[in-house]
Protein backbone atom coordinates (compact mmCIF):
# COMPACT_ATOMS: atom_id res chain seq x y z
CA UNK A 1 0.00 0.00 0.00
CA UNK A 2 2.96 2.59 0.82
CA UNK A 3 4.00 1.98 -3.12
CA UNK A 4 0.88 2.33 -4.06
CA UNK A 5 0.53 5.82 -2.25
CA UNK A 6 4.35 7.18 -3.09
CA UNK A 7 3.90 6.09 -6.97
CA UNK A 8 0.64 4.92 -8.44
CA UNK A 9 -1.22 7.18 -6.82
CA UNK A 10 0.17 10.59 -7.52
CA UNK A 11 0.70 9.16 -11.38
CA UNK A 12 -3.21 8.60 -11.25
CA UNK A 13 -4.20 12.11 -8.98
CA UNK A 14 -2.75 13.86 -11.91
CA UNK A 15 -4.95 12.39 -14.32
CA UNK A 16 -8.85 13.66 -15.06
CA UNK A 17 -10.36 11.27 -12.57
CA UNK A 18 -12.70 9.21 -15.20
CA UNK A 19 -9.73 8.77 -17.01
CA UNK A 20 -7.99 7.03 -14.26
CA UNK A 21 -10.77 4.93 -14.02
CA UNK A 22 -11.09 4.02 -17.26
CA UNK A 23 -6.82 2.96 -17.33
CA UNK A 24 -7.08 1.53 -14.42
CA UNK A 25 -10.32 -0.98 -15.47
CA UNK A 26 -8.22 -1.19 -18.62
CA UNK A 27 -5.19 -2.76 -16.78
CA UNK A 28 -7.28 -5.03 -14.98
CA UNK A 29 -8.78 -6.18 -17.82
CA UNK A 30 -5.42 -7.36 -19.40
CA UNK A 31 -4.59 -8.48 -15.80
CA UNK A 32 -7.17 -11.11 -15.50
CA UNK A 33 -6.34 -12.29 -18.93
CA UNK A 34 -3.47 -13.77 -17.23
CA UNK A 35 -5.77 -16.33 -15.29
CA UNK A 36 -4.65 -19.27 -17.28
CA UNK A 37 -0.82 -18.09 -16.31
CA UNK A 38 -0.85 -20.58 -13.00
CA UNK A 39 2.27 -18.48 -12.23
CA UNK A 40 0.15 -15.21 -12.11
CA UNK A 41 -2.89 -16.89 -9.91
CA UNK A 42 -0.32 -17.85 -7.27
CA UNK A 43 1.45 -14.56 -7.50
CA UNK A 44 -1.48 -12.62 -6.61
CA UNK A 45 -2.62 -15.35 -4.14
CA UNK A 46 -0.04 -15.00 -2.17
CA UNK A 47 -0.03 -11.50 -2.41
CA UNK A 48 -3.73 -10.21 -1.38
CA UNK A 49 -4.95 -13.50 0.12
CA UNK A 50 -6.01 -13.81 3.54
CA UNK A 51 -6.79 -17.46 4.41
CA UNK A 52 -9.15 -18.18 8.03
CA UNK A 53 -12.24 -20.10 8.38
CA UNK A 54 -13.27 -17.48 11.21
CA UNK A 55 -14.20 -14.71 8.42
CA UNK A 56 -16.26 -17.27 6.57
CA UNK A 57 -19.82 -15.92 5.51
CA UNK A 58 -22.74 -17.83 4.87
CA UNK A 59 -25.32 -15.33 3.48
CA UNK A 60 -28.18 -15.11 0.60
CA UNK A 61 -27.41 -19.14 -0.03
CA UNK A 62 -23.53 -18.84 -0.72
CA UNK A 63 -20.44 -19.07 0.64
CA UNK A 64 -18.41 -16.21 1.15
CA UNK A 65 -14.66 -16.84 2.24
CA UNK A 66 -14.24 -13.15 3.17
CA UNK A 67 -16.56 -10.57 3.82
CA UNK A 68 -15.32 -7.16 2.02
CA UNK A 69 -16.15 -6.96 -1.36
CA UNK A 70 -15.99 -4.35 -4.01
CA UNK A 71 -19.10 -2.65 -4.08
CA UNK A 72 -21.02 -1.50 -7.13
CA UNK A 73 -19.77 1.79 -9.53
CA UNK A 74 -16.40 0.71 -10.13
CA UNK A 75 -16.43 -2.23 -12.98
CA UNK A 76 -19.82 -1.65 -14.71
CA UNK A 77 -19.80 -3.31 -17.78
CA UNK A 78 -17.88 -6.10 -16.18
CA UNK A 79 -14.09 -5.69 -17.81
CA UNK A 80 -12.45 -6.79 -15.06
CA UNK A 81 -14.62 -9.14 -13.62
CA UNK A 82 -11.54 -11.56 -12.32
CA UNK A 83 -9.33 -9.26 -10.76
CA UNK A 84 -11.45 -8.44 -8.08
CA UNK A 85 -10.69 -11.73 -6.56
CA UNK A 86 -7.42 -11.54 -7.21
CA UNK A 87 -7.23 -8.54 -5.58
CA UNK A 88 -8.31 -9.79 -2.58
CA UNK A 89 -12.10 -8.87 -2.45
CA UNK A 90 -14.55 -11.90 -1.34
CA UNK A 91 -17.19 -10.73 -3.70
CA UNK A 92 -17.62 -7.92 -6.33
CA UNK A 93 -20.80 -6.35 -7.73
CA UNK A 94 -20.96 -5.24 -10.95
CA UNK A 95 -22.63 -2.24 -12.76
CA UNK A 96 -25.22 -0.21 -12.26
CA UNK A 97 -26.41 -1.81 -15.70
CA UNK A 98 -28.98 -0.69 -17.55
CA UNK A 99 -31.27 -2.89 -19.93
CA UNK A 100 -30.07 -0.23 -22.93
CA UNK A 101 -26.94 1.27 -23.81
CA UNK A 102 -26.13 4.59 -22.37
CA UNK A 103 -23.67 7.39 -22.09
CA UNK A 104 -25.03 9.01 -18.41
CA UNK A 105 -24.72 12.39 -17.22
CA UNK A 106 -22.44 15.21 -19.08
CA UNK A 107 -18.20 15.35 -18.28
CA UNK A 108 -16.37 15.81 -15.93
CA UNK A 109 -18.76 13.82 -13.45
CA UNK A 110 -15.93 12.25 -11.10
CA UNK A 111 -14.35 14.11 -8.57
CA UNK A 112 -11.62 13.80 -6.15
CA UNK A 113 -11.85 15.55 -2.98
CA UNK A 114 -8.42 14.17 -1.66
CA UNK A 115 -8.26 15.93 1.66
CA UNK A 116 -11.23 14.16 2.60
CA UNK A 117 -10.89 10.44 1.01
CA UNK A 118 -14.23 11.44 -0.69
CA UNK A 119 -15.77 11.38 -3.78
CA UNK A 120 -18.47 12.75 -5.51
CA UNK A 121 -19.82 11.72 -8.69
CA UNK A 122 -22.76 12.13 -11.36
CA UNK A 123 -21.89 9.84 -13.51
CA UNK A 124 -25.51 9.06 -14.29
CA UNK A 125 -25.71 5.14 -15.06
CA UNK A 126 -23.59 4.84 -18.00
CA UNK A 127 -24.01 1.66 -19.10
CA UNK A 128 -22.94 -0.52 -21.93
CA UNK A 129 -26.45 -2.36 -21.51
CA UNK A 130 -27.17 -5.35 -20.60
CA UNK A 131 -26.62 -7.57 -23.57
CA UNK A 132 -22.79 -6.34 -23.40
CA UNK A 133 -22.57 -7.03 -19.83
CA UNK A 134 -23.65 -10.59 -20.61
CA UNK A 135 -21.18 -11.42 -23.46
CA UNK A 136 -18.66 -10.37 -20.64
CA UNK A 137 -19.70 -12.05 -18.02
CA UNK A 138 -20.33 -15.21 -20.53
CA UNK A 139 -16.84 -15.31 -22.03
CA UNK A 140 -15.23 -15.04 -18.41
CA UNK A 141 -16.80 -17.36 -16.68
CA UNK A 142 -16.69 -19.18 -13.92
CA UNK A 143 -14.99 -17.06 -11.58
CA UNK A 144 -13.40 -17.82 -8.25
CA UNK A 145 -16.07 -15.22 -5.75
CA UNK A 146 -19.64 -14.51 -5.79
CA UNK A 147 -20.22 -11.94 -8.47
CA UNK A 148 -23.62 -9.56 -8.43
CA UNK A 149 -25.25 -7.72 -10.72
CA UNK A 150 -26.69 -4.31 -9.68
CA UNK A 151 -29.08 -3.13 -12.24
CA UNK A 152 -31.42 0.28 -13.00
CA UNK A 153 -33.91 2.02 -15.06
CA UNK A 154 -32.79 3.77 -18.49
CA UNK A 155 -32.90 7.78 -17.70
CA UNK A 156 -35.25 7.91 -20.55
CA UNK A 157 -37.45 5.37 -18.74
CA UNK A 158 -40.64 7.38 -17.41
CA UNK A 159 -40.62 5.61 -13.52
CA UNK A 160 -43.92 4.07 -14.13
CA UNK A 161 -42.57 1.79 -16.48
CA UNK A 162 -39.52 1.38 -14.19
CA UNK A 163 -40.42 -2.15 -13.68
CA UNK A 164 -40.07 -2.99 -17.56
CA UNK A 165 -36.48 -1.94 -17.33
CA UNK A 166 -35.20 -3.86 -14.22
CA UNK A 167 -37.12 -7.21 -15.61
CA UNK A 168 -35.34 -6.56 -19.30
CA UNK A 169 -32.13 -6.33 -17.47
CA UNK A 170 -32.82 -9.38 -15.10
CA UNK A 171 -33.88 -11.46 -18.23
CA UNK A 172 -30.76 -10.76 -20.04
CA UNK A 173 -28.51 -11.29 -17.18
CA UNK A 174 -30.36 -14.48 -15.61
CA UNK A 175 -28.22 -17.28 -15.08
CA UNK A 176 -24.71 -15.15 -15.03
CA UNK A 177 -24.67 -13.17 -11.43
CA UNK A 178 -25.17 -14.81 -8.30
CA UNK A 179 -27.47 -12.07 -6.95
CA UNK A 180 -28.74 -9.37 -8.31
CA UNK A 181 -29.85 -5.89 -6.20
CA UNK A 182 -32.22 -3.42 -7.66
CA UNK A 183 -30.68 0.00 -7.22
CA UNK A 184 -33.34 2.54 -6.58
CA UNK A 185 -31.21 5.02 -4.71
CA UNK A 186 -28.71 6.79 -6.59
CA UNK A 187 -29.20 10.65 -6.50
CA UNK A 188 -27.89 10.81 -10.31
CA UNK A 189 -30.50 9.85 -12.21
CA UNK A 190 -33.88 12.18 -12.38
CA UNK A 191 -36.40 10.35 -9.93
CA UNK A 192 -35.31 7.39 -9.67
CA UNK A 193 -35.05 7.47 -5.63
CA UNK A 194 -39.23 7.84 -6.06
CA UNK A 195 -39.30 4.69 -6.26
CA UNK A 196 -38.04 3.79 -2.82
CA UNK A 197 -41.87 4.80 -2.07
CA UNK A 198 -43.27 1.89 0.01
CA UNK A 199 -46.03 0.36 -3.21
CA UNK A 200 -43.72 1.65 -5.83
CA UNK A 201 -41.18 -0.76 -4.59
CA UNK A 202 -43.16 -3.38 -3.22
CA UNK A 203 -44.56 -3.83 -6.64
CA UNK A 204 -41.13 -3.79 -8.35
CA UNK A 205 -39.38 -6.26 -6.08
CA UNK A 206 -41.95 -8.68 -6.15
CA UNK A 207 -41.98 -8.90 -10.02
CA UNK A 208 -38.18 -9.19 -10.07
CA UNK A 209 -38.21 -11.81 -7.21
CA UNK A 210 -40.57 -13.59 -10.01
CA UNK A 211 -38.08 -12.96 -12.89
CA UNK A 212 -35.04 -13.98 -10.93
CA UNK A 213 -36.27 -17.50 -10.20
CA UNK A 214 -33.57 -18.97 -7.50
CA UNK A 215 -30.96 -15.97 -8.43
CA UNK A 216 -31.46 -13.58 -4.96
CA UNK A 217 -32.63 -10.52 -5.33
CA UNK A 218 -31.70 -7.36 -3.13
CA UNK A 219 -32.38 -3.87 -2.81
CA UNK A 220 -29.74 -0.99 -2.17
CA UNK A 221 -30.90 1.80 -0.15
CA UNK A 222 -30.01 5.23 0.19
CA UNK A 223 -28.47 7.15 3.64
CA UNK A 224 -30.70 10.40 3.17
CA UNK A 225 -34.36 8.94 4.57
CA UNK A 226 -35.66 11.47 6.99
CA UNK A 227 -38.04 10.09 10.35
CA UNK A 228 -39.40 6.83 9.67
CA UNK A 229 -39.27 6.60 5.72
CA UNK A 230 -36.40 4.19 6.00
CA UNK A 231 -38.93 2.36 8.06
CA UNK A 232 -41.24 2.09 5.45
CA UNK A 233 -38.90 1.19 2.93
CA UNK A 234 -37.59 -1.82 4.58
CA UNK A 235 -40.84 -3.00 5.30
CA UNK A 236 -41.53 -2.75 1.55
CA UNK A 237 -38.48 -4.55 0.65
CA UNK A 238 -39.92 -7.40 3.04
CA UNK A 239 -42.99 -7.55 1.67
CA UNK A 240 -41.76 -7.49 -1.74
CA UNK A 241 -39.52 -10.81 -1.21
CA UNK A 242 -36.33 -9.65 -1.25
CA UNK A 243 -33.53 -11.74 0.27
CA UNK A 244 -31.56 -8.69 1.34
CA UNK A 245 -30.70 -4.69 1.53
CA UNK A 246 -27.72 -2.71 0.76
CA UNK A 247 -27.05 0.14 3.00
CA UNK A 248 -25.66 2.45 1.61
CA UNK A 249 -25.79 4.62 -1.36
CA UNK A 250 -24.15 7.64 -2.09
CA UNK A 251 -25.29 11.39 -0.01
CA UNK A 252 -26.24 13.98 -1.35
CA UNK A 253 -25.35 15.49 2.33
CA UNK A 254 -21.72 17.22 2.48
CA UNK A 255 -21.15 16.34 6.05
CA UNK A 256 -17.78 18.52 7.47
CA UNK A 257 -15.76 18.73 4.02
CA UNK A 258 -12.20 20.32 3.85
CA UNK A 259 -12.49 20.13 0.29
CA UNK A 260 -14.80 23.53 -0.25
CA UNK A 261 -13.80 23.65 -3.79
CA UNK A 262 -15.35 20.22 -4.56
CA UNK A 263 -18.53 20.41 -1.82
CA UNK A 264 -20.82 22.02 -4.10
CA UNK A 265 -20.03 19.62 -7.14
CA UNK A 266 -23.75 18.15 -7.62
CA UNK A 267 -23.83 14.57 -7.21
CA UNK A 268 -23.97 11.77 -4.80
CA UNK A 269 -20.34 11.87 -1.81
CA UNK A 270 -18.89 8.60 -0.78
CA UNK A 271 -15.78 7.72 1.26
CA UNK A 272 -14.52 8.72 4.86
CA UNK A 273 -17.34 11.49 5.53
CA UNK A 274 -20.77 8.77 4.74
CA UNK A 275 -19.00 6.45 7.42
CA UNK A 276 -21.48 7.47 10.13
CA UNK A 277 -24.05 7.73 8.11
CA UNK A 278 -23.76 4.82 6.72
CA UNK A 279 -23.55 3.17 9.90
CA UNK A 280 -26.35 4.76 11.47
CA UNK A 281 -28.50 3.70 8.37
CA UNK A 282 -27.46 0.17 8.45
CA UNK A 283 -28.38 0.08 12.65
CA UNK A 284 -31.95 1.33 11.53
CA UNK A 285 -31.80 -1.64 8.57
CA UNK A 286 -31.23 -4.35 11.25
CA UNK A 287 -33.13 -3.00 13.76
CA UNK A 288 -36.23 -3.38 11.17
CA UNK A 289 -35.53 -6.43 9.41
CA UNK A 290 -34.16 -7.96 12.75
CA UNK A 291 -31.99 -10.47 11.17
CA UNK A 292 -34.46 -11.77 9.17
CA UNK A 293 -31.90 -11.03 5.80
CA UNK A 294 -29.06 -10.26 5.75
CA UNK A 295 -27.53 -6.70 5.24
CA UNK A 296 -24.73 -5.46 3.58
CA UNK A 297 -22.59 -2.30 4.73
CA UNK A 298 -20.86 0.18 2.27
CA UNK A 299 -19.84 3.58 3.06
CA UNK A 300 -17.04 5.00 4.61
CA UNK A 301 -15.01 2.23 5.06
CA UNK A 302 -11.30 2.75 5.61
CA UNK A 303 -9.85 0.86 8.43
CA UNK A 304 -10.90 -2.30 10.37
CA UNK A 305 -12.57 -0.69 12.95
CA UNK A 306 -14.56 1.06 10.18
CA UNK A 307 -15.66 -2.27 9.25
CA UNK A 308 -15.73 -3.63 12.85
CA UNK A 309 -18.15 -0.93 13.62
CA UNK A 310 -20.27 -1.96 10.48
CA UNK A 311 -20.65 -5.63 11.95
CA UNK A 312 -21.74 -4.76 15.03
CA UNK A 313 -24.39 -2.42 13.63
CA UNK A 314 -25.32 -5.30 11.86
CA UNK A 315 -23.88 -5.85 8.87
CA UNK A 316 -23.59 -9.36 7.31
CA UNK A 317 -20.96 -8.76 4.49
CA UNK A 318 -19.43 -5.30 3.33
CA UNK A 319 -17.83 -3.82 0.12
CA UNK A 320 -16.00 -0.87 -0.34
CA UNK A 321 -14.97 1.35 -3.65
CA UNK A 322 -13.88 4.86 -2.76
CA UNK A 323 -11.27 3.95 -0.08
CA UNK A 324 -9.47 1.80 -2.65
CA UNK A 325 -9.24 5.09 -5.27
CA UNK A 326 -7.13 6.38 -1.98
CA UNK A 327 -5.05 3.32 -1.09
CA UNK A 328 -4.76 0.95 -3.40
CA UNK A 329 -4.99 -2.56 -3.99
CA UNK A 330 -3.76 -3.59 -0.95
CA UNK A 331 -6.74 -3.01 0.86
CA UNK A 332 -9.20 -5.57 0.70
CA UNK A 333 -5.68 -7.46 2.25
CA UNK A 334 -5.11 -4.76 5.25
CA UNK A 335 -8.59 -4.45 5.92
CA UNK A 336 -9.20 -8.85 6.51
CA UNK A 337 -5.98 -8.94 8.54
CA UNK A 338 -6.87 -6.02 10.91
CA UNK A 339 -10.33 -7.95 11.24
CA UNK A 340 -8.87 -11.20 12.95
CA UNK A 341 -6.76 -9.01 14.97
CA UNK A 342 -9.88 -7.21 15.87
CA UNK A 343 -11.73 -10.96 16.45
CA UNK A 344 -8.02 -12.02 18.35
CA UNK A 345 -8.58 -8.82 20.55
CA UNK A 346 -12.26 -9.23 21.59
CA UNK A 347 -12.21 -13.31 21.80
CA UNK A 348 -14.23 -13.81 18.66
CA UNK A 349 -14.27 -17.04 17.34
CA UNK A 350 -16.87 -16.51 13.95
CA UNK A 351 -17.43 -13.06 12.27
CA UNK A 352 -21.02 -13.68 12.46
CA UNK A 353 -21.28 -14.06 16.43
CA UNK A 354 -20.72 -10.01 16.16
CA UNK A 355 -23.15 -9.06 13.57
CA UNK A 356 -25.49 -6.50 15.60
CA UNK A 357 -24.18 -6.83 18.74
CA UNK A 358 -23.39 -3.14 18.54
CA UNK A 359 -25.30 -0.01 20.79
Amino acid sequence: MSLYRELARPMLFRQDAEDAHVNVLRLLSLWQNWQHWPFAAHLAQALTHVTDPRLHVHALGLDFQLPIGLAAGLDKNAEAAHAWGWMGFGHAELGTITPRPQPGNPRPRLFRLPQDEALINRMGFNSAGAAKVAENLFATRPFAIPIGANIGKNKDTPNEEAVDDYLAAIEQLRGLSDWFTLNVSSPNTPDLRKLQQPAALRALVEQSVQAAGTTPVLVKVAPDFVEDELEATVDAVLEGGAAGVIATNTTLRRPDLRDAARASEAGGLSGAPLKDLATQTIRRVYARTRGRVPVIGVGGITTADDAWEKLLAGADLLQVYSALIFHGPGLAKQLHLGLLDIMEREGVKKLGDVVGRGP
